[in-house]
């Protein structure tokens, strides 16, 4: 079997319209935002300006905070996939 490719989180900084940030995984150098419908891949592989980098405990946290099912980190799809 196999091992997961790496995730790695961000979060962005707040703004008017998402008062707790973004969340943004990135895996293989792509990178995705978390959207009502599920994760979706920006044209952007370049990190955003701002953006802090979370662990994957910290990213749970970000979802238990900001009611997010935490299922949802487990979806990102893979590079190829896409």
């Amino acid at each position: 079997m196999t091992r997961p490719e790496p995730v790695r989180y961000l979060r962005t900084e707040p703004t008017m319209a998402y008062p707790d940030g973004r969340l943004l995984a990135v895996r293989d150098g792509q990178l995705h935002v978390l959207a009502p419908d599920g994760w979706i891949r920006l044209r952007s592989t370049t990190r955003p300006p701002g953006t802090t980098p979370l662990t994957r405990e910290e990213a749970e946290d970000w979802c238990d905070q900001t009611g997010w099912d935490l299922a949802l980190l487990d979806t990102l799809p893979p590079t190829g996939d896409l």
